[in-house]
C-alpha cells in the first residue's frame, strides 16, 4: 500500500467515524463500499470489521450510560446463531452482488409493511434482528440499513440509538472478522502499520462526531439520517449495476 492511498484511506476513514459518530450510521456504509472497490472482498471486510470495532467500541465507551444492556445481549444471541448457519457455507459475494445489496437493502426495509416490522423494540424483535443483520453484514459488511432502520423506528431518543447501536456493532463487527479472518482461508492480509492507522482515523472521528451530535435535536437527527441511508443505498444500486453491465 503506497503512502498517498494510506493517507488518503485514513482521511476517509475519520469522515465515516464522524459521521456515524454524529447519526450512529452512514459512515460504515460509505466506508465498505469504498475498501469493496479498492480491495478483494474479504481484505475489505477485514480492514472494515477493524476500523468499525474501534470506531464504535470508543463511541460506546463515550456514551456507554445510554447502552441499552438487555437489548445488546439479546441482539447478540441473534447474531451468534447467523453466524453459525453461515460458517456452514463460507459464501464470500463478488463485489458487484454485494454493492447492489448493500444499495438496495434500505429500500427493502421502508417497503416492509408495518405490521412485519412493529415499532416494538423488545427481546424477540431486537434478536431477530440481530439475525437479519449479522446475514447483511456477512454479505455486504454492514448491518447498516436494516439496524438503522429498526433504531430510528424504535421509541429509544437520539443519545441511546447511538450507545446501544455502537454496543451492538462491535461484537457484529468482530463476528465478522472472525469469518473473514479466520475461516476464510483466502482473505489475504493487510500490513499492521495501516490497520494502527485505521483504529486512529476512526477514534478521532468518533470523538469528533460527538461534539457535533450533542448540538442536534431529535427531530433533525431522524430527519438527517433517514436522508443520508437513501441517498448512500441509491448510489451503490446504481454502482452495482454499472460493475454488473461492465463484466457481463
Amino acid at each position: 500500500m503506497t503512502i498517498f492511498m494510506a493517507a488518503s484511506l485514513s482521511v476517509l476513514m475519520i469522515f465515516t467515524a464522524l459521521l456515524s459518530g454524529v447519526f450512529g450510521m452512514a459512515g460504515g456504509l460509505i466506508l465498505i463500499g469504498v475498501l469493496i472497490t479498492l480491495f478483494p472482498v474479504p481484505q475489505a471486510m477485514i480492514l472494515h470489521a477493524v476500523t468499525q470495532m474501534a470506531s464504535n467500541g470508543w463511541r460506546a465507551l463515550l456514551w456507554w450510560r445510554h447502552i441499552g444492556w438487555r437489548s445488546m445481549g439479546f441482539y447478540v444471541a441473534g447474531c451468534l446463531v447467523a453466524v453459525g448457519l453461515w460458517s456452514l457455507t463460507l459464501y464470500v459475494p463478488d463485489k458487484a452482488v454485494a454493492l447492489l445489496m448493500l444499495g438496495a437493502s434500505p429500500f427493502v426495509i421502508r417497503a416492509i409493511p408495518e405490521k412485519i416490522l412493529p415499532r416494538t423494540f423488545g427481546p424477540p424483535q431486537v434478536a431477530i434482528t440481530g439475525l437479519f443483520s449479522m446475514t447483511l453484514m456477512l454479505l455486504t459488511g454492514v448491518t447498516g440499513p436494516l439496524l438503522d432502520t429498526m433504531f430510528l423506528r424504535s421509541p429509544l431518543e437520539r443519545k441511546e440509538i447511538i450507545a446501544t447501536k455502537a454496543a451492538c456493532q462491535v461484537f457484529g463487527h468482530g463476528f465478522k472478522l472472525f469469518y473473514f479472518g479466520a475461516l476464510i482461508q483466502q482473505a489475504g492480509t493487510i500490513e499492521p502499520w495501516f490497520l494502527g492507522l485505521a483504529v486512529a482515523s476512526s477514534i478521532v472521528g468518533s470523538s469528533l462526531g460527538r461534539l457535533l451530535l450533542e448540538r442536534l435535536s431529535d427531530t433533525q437527527f431522524r430527519s438527517w439520517s433517514n436522508r443520508l441511508i437513501t441517498a448512500i443505498g441509491a448510489y451503490y444500486v446504481g454502482h452495482g449495476l454499472v460493475m454488473l453491465v461492465h463484466f457481463a
